[in-house]
């Protein structure tokens, strides 16, 4: 099972897809690696000689912020919006949307407030004797 910063890429997926598995890499990104390190994208995880994993996990490494060290950087970023007080900060300390989405309505997962849908209300029947 390769491993890229610190994690292990899924095997029986194809190699643009599978990068897609680190924090901080999406699809055009996971492309551009992929292009860059002159692999085949259709290539599975799996059939990767060792180069083609060593030139990958060096392009990711070298030129991207991914997982742990891009985690801290954007926990960083939301402490500093909080220590100064700004609009935004006060939106993350009150867990509520940041973005200017509409409260009214539909905040539910954000606020907390998860309502599970009722079916018919019905109980299941017992089963026959």
């Amino acid at each position: 099972m390769p491993r890229i910063a610190g994690i292990n890429i899924p095997e029986g997926k194809r190699i643009d897809v599978a990068l897609t598995s680190l924090y901080g890499i999406g699809q055009a990104r996971a492309a551009h690696i992929v292009r860059q390190a002159r692999v085949e994208a259709a290539k599975r995880t799996k059939d990767l000689t060792s180069d083609e994993v060593a030139r990958l996990r060096e392009i990711v490494e070298k030129h991207y912020k991914v997982e742990g060290d891009l985690r801290r950087e954007i926990t960083m970023h939301i402490k500093r919006l909080k220590d100064i007080g700004s609009y935004r900060g006060t939106r993350h300390m009150k867990r509520l949307p940041v973005r200017g989405q509409r409260t009214r309505t539909n905040t539910r997962t954000v606020r907390g407030n998860v309502r599970k849908t009722v079916g018919s209300g019905r109980k299941p029947t017992a089963e026959k004797t």
